[in-house]
């Protein structure tokens, strides 16, 4: 069994001018719903449309997404929030108006309903700055990586939760987003996903949970039963000590959701909740459902579910495991439609669709990701004036010119899979190559003194075209991101002088192969 993650890691607006110094660019005038619509309980109590019908804005900072709220109309008209780039402490500042109540630390959706937050163009990532929902209602989050939010330490943000929802919150639909952490309570970190004091009807659909000893709870303690109907599927679960979720009273349906790495407890039902768990792949975990560290009761009802390399623990006082052999105990009417993927495809099937920066790619129960409906507002749009000659844009078409700076340099990089070397990236020779131990992870090329680049060029071996997905390039001399997208290739950037660059590959269908890491000057 693997060690716990805490042991491991340690209206419109006023003017244009106005908008422009905010970081919001004014695009067209009305949104189109979310890819698909929402699935799951989102679709009850009247469903959730998020801004569609109303204006959509393109925010690339924090202080840029509260002056989109606060400069509507009111706190209900509907609002699309177009997001690119890092958002971050040092870009979120509190902003004012009749139509919002937002604060330095976190993005705050206060009191505020009708609105939309989607990822685009070369991604969003909220760093080390988490979601807050308060008293709000009919919220779509899409295509966001959140991560590294801290409840301790410096800097904090959100209690620690990268997405927190509280206090009558009605209607959210959470979907292909990125909630990750660096380790647990005693690093600092708290939930990804956490929902109380009267929060209901929320789907988190096609999402990565990871590296963080809480996944999530519903409830915020034995007496918080005010919370509920919540629906989770085609999630990937992966390195989570326990809370995936804590369920506390109501009831949630978790269907085709990919838990690998549950290392204390999953699916925990206490306090009278009840849990639908069908069509599961459980791997390499411990306890992945039951009652745990209460001896209040929930319940469960179990159907298709696979469990691989699953531990179970001996039932004692507090500790009550559903397994070996999981049996249903009560029975959860489920009022919505779906369609149930098998649970032998849904490892490759969440691996092809779930996370941020995947292309909103789907399941139909065909056990075969599908691409989105095309006029998905998250693809981009043919009329928006972004300039063709952007640096920053991949363009597989244009080669680099010049020498390759990495024959001759060094190399470094995350765990490699067996019988493959970092070297194998800078070696000229497309036959060799290195992958990570996963599905993720991370390759580097250094230098002894400061080199220039402004270009590199990811090539996969071969057989292996099309695996790598989401992807960073970093200075890894400072941190900061050079460039961010999907795919390898050409990826094009504002010349830089670093010793070390890394390219980080933060999504992929399977395992990737990286060929050649080469780099140029220009």
């Amino acid at each position: 069994m693997r060690r716990p993650v805490a042991l491991r890691l340690q209206a419109a607006l006023g003017t244009l001018a106005l908008a422009a110094a905010a970081g919001v660019v004014l695009t067209m005038p009305e949104a189109a719903a979310a890819a698909g619509g929402a699935t799951g309980y989102a679709t009850q109590n009247g469903g959730t449309t998020g801004g569609a019908g109303g204006q959509t804005v393109r925010a690339t900072t924090g202080t840029a997404i509260h002056q989109a709220l606060c400069g509507r109309a009111s706190s209900s008209t509907p609002i699309t929030i177009e997001v690119e780039g890092t958002i971050n402490h040092g870009n979120t500042s509190k902003v004012s108006g009749d139509s919002c109540n937002t604060a330095a630390d976190k993005i705050e959706l206060k009191q505020v309903s009708n609105i939309t937050i989607v990822g685009v163009g070369s991604g969003a990532v909220f760093d080390q700055l988490g979601i807050h929902i308060r008293d709000s209602s009919n919220i779509v989050i899409q295509n966001v990586t959140v991560r590294n939010v801290k409840k301790s330490g410096s800097p904090t943000s959100n209690g620690g939760d990268a997405i927190g929802m509280e206090s009558d919150v009605r209607n959210v639909w959470v979907d292909h987003s990125t909630l990750e952490a660096s380790g647990g309570e005693s690093e600092g970190y708290d939930g990804l996903f956490d929902m109380k004091d009267n929060t209901q009807y929320v789907t988190l659909s096609y999402s990565v949970l990871r590296d963080s000893g809480r996944g999530g709870l519903i409830g915020s303690s034995e007496s918080d039963r005010s919370n509920g109907y919540v629906t989770f599927h085609h999630n990937l679960y992966e390195n989570i000590d326990s809370r995936a979720p804590l369920l506390r009273g109501g009831i949630a349906h978790m269907y085709n959701n990919h838990y690998v790495g549950l290392n204390k407890s999953g699916i925990n039902s206490r306090a009278g909740a009840k849990a639908k768990v069908d069509n599961n792949y459980f791997e390499d975990s411990k306890d992945v459902l039951g009652t745990f560290y209460t001896d209040e009761a929930g319940s469960w009802q179990v159907s298709g579910n696979i469990f691989d390399n699953v531990t179970w623990s001996e039932r004692s006082g507090d500790n009550n495991p559903a397994g070996p052999d999981p049996q249903s105990n009560t029975t959860v009417s489920i009022p919505y439609s779906y369609t149930l993927d098998d649970a032998s495809c849904v490892p490759s099937v969440v691996s092809g669709t779930a996370g941020a920066n995947k292309g909103l790619r789907v399941s139909d129960g065909s056990c075969t990701p599908q691409n989105p409906d095309p006029t998905d507002p998250t693809d981009p749009d043919p009329t928006d004036p972004t300039d063709p000659t952007d640096p920053t844009d991949p363009d597989p078409t244009d080669p680099p010119s010049g020498t390759n700076l990495s024959l001759g340099a060094g190399s470094d990089g995350s765990s490699k899979a067996s019988g493959t070397s970092y070297g194998n990236v800078r070696d000229g020779d497309p036959g060799t190559f290195w992958s990570p131990a996963g599905a993720t992870g991370s390759i580097s090329v250094k230098w002894s003194s400061a080199t220039t680049v402004s270009k590199i060029n990811i090539r996969e071996a071969a057989g292996s075209g099309g695996t790598i997905g989401s992807y960073r390039v970093v200075n890894h001399d400072t941190g900061a991101v050079l460039a961010s997208g999907s795919g390898a290739g050409v990826i094009g950037f504002s010349p830089v002088s670093l010793e070390k660059i890394t390219f980080e590959i933060t999504g992929a269908s399977g395992t990737p192969k990286v060929a050649e890491f080469e780099t140029y000057a220009g």
